[in-house]
């Protein structure tokens, strides 16, 4: 059974709404509803409140949905975040580096705003990659 499915079943166990849960544990109604319909997943302290409302082992709520247990692996799994950020840092810096050096065969205002548009696009994405780390 996913984990949508098991929160939705433990919610209706125990008599409550979506609306008082999301009290309970601080969260919206929407984001109930999002972890229910499997539209995403609730963060770790999220199951864990809600493993402590419905009264059922955490063991029981994660271990029962393989997709919410590739979601902890993938979002946990520091090594491989690590390599995607290194990957994605060379290939700003040899996107930049290679821009620069096909520039020169560009006209100057066209080389600038190039340079500018593609080196801002990277350094948001680049930057991006790493606040969602923290």
């Amino acid at each position: 059974m996913s984990i949508g499915q098991q929160l939705k079943q433990a919610r209706i166990e125990a008599q409550m709404t979506q609306e008082q849960v999301a009290e309970k544990i601080f969260v919206s109604r929407q984001s109930i509803s999002n972890w229910e319909n499997e539209k995403n997943y609730p963060d770790i302290m999220s199951v864990i409140h809600l493993s402590d409302l419905y009264e059922i082992s955490l063991d029981q709520l994660l271990k029962g949905s393989d997709s919410y247990m590739k979601h902890l692996n993938e979002s946990t799994n520091i090594v491989k975040s690590n390599q995607k950020l290194f990957v994605l840092i060379v290939a700003t810096l040899f996107t930049m580096i290679a821009t620069l050096l096909l520039t020169q065969w560009f006209p100057e205002k066209v080389t600038l705003i190039v340079v500018f548009t593609l080196s801002t696009i990277l350094a948001g994405i680049l930057y991006r990659q790493i606040i969602r780390r923290f």
